[in-house]
């Protein structure tokens, strides 16, 4: 029950995780194609969890749930995740999230954020989101299951919120969209453990995110 909870508080848009100001790609798709159809939404909320979250985010994650505390394999993982991000945009989004989440529970009082945001600080890790995600979520006594799906909620409902703020689809639009994701997430997280080699195929929304980058006007970071 407690591990849920957890899940709960985490995957809450409330808590100052820093990813706010991040889009997924999804201002940049929008550019593209203007308005969402909840199926369009749908779709892409889909892909990004089979494509890239189960893949590689979830895969991070789960290897820094079993590294615990251990900050040289953290560092070594962060190291992993940066030469596997290829793109800048998702790189700095990643590592921009991971700080701004990992000084959260620093101010919080967790002692392995505290020793994660020295690290940052010192230039020994990284800060990418989900390997700070499974260190900090493992010493906040979440269960394996309950971080995978605090982390899948967190990266659908971000998708979900960033279009409704770019105005490219309504609110309950959008919460079907979400919806529809909950099931998809449940089932990406039976599919094996953390010992798959981490990959991610999403050509479209990368082409979108290297186009972010050279927009004049932009609401998000990334």
């Amino acid at each position: 029950m407690r591990s849920a909870l957890l899940a709960i508080w985490q995957a809450d848009s409330g808590f100052p995780n820093g990813s706010f100001a991040f889009s997924y790609g999804v201002e940049a798709i929008a550019a593209l194609r203007g308005k969402f159809t909840p199926e369009a939404l749908t779709a892409l909320i889909d892909t990004v969890l089979r494509q890239r979250w189960a893949t590689f985010d979830r895969l991070f994650l789960l290897r820094a749930f079993q590294a615990g505390d251990d900050l040289a394999a953290l560092a070594a993982l962060d190291r992993d995740c940066e030469a596997m991000n290829l793109l800048a945009p998702h790189r700095d989004g990643s590592r921009r999230n991971g700080s701004s989440f990992v000084a959260s529970h620093a101010r919080l009082g967790n002692e392995t954020a505290v020793r994660l945001r020295g690290a940052i600080q010192a230039g020994d890790c990284l800060g990418h989101l989900p390997v700070m995600q499974g260190a900090v979520w493992r010493a906040l006594e979440f269960d394996a299951a309950s971080a995978q799906l605090a982390s899948g909620y967190v990266t659908a409902s971000g998708i979900a919120a960033a279009a409704v703020r770019l105005g490219a689809i309504g609110a309950l639009q959008a919460q079907r969209a979400l919806q529809a994701s909950l099931v998809t997430i449940e089932t990406l997280i039976g599919d094996g453990g953390a010992d798959a080699e981490p990959s991610s195929f999403v050509p479209f929304i990368d082409i979108a995110a290297a186009r972010h980058v050279r927009a004049d006007l932009r609401l998000f970071v990334n």
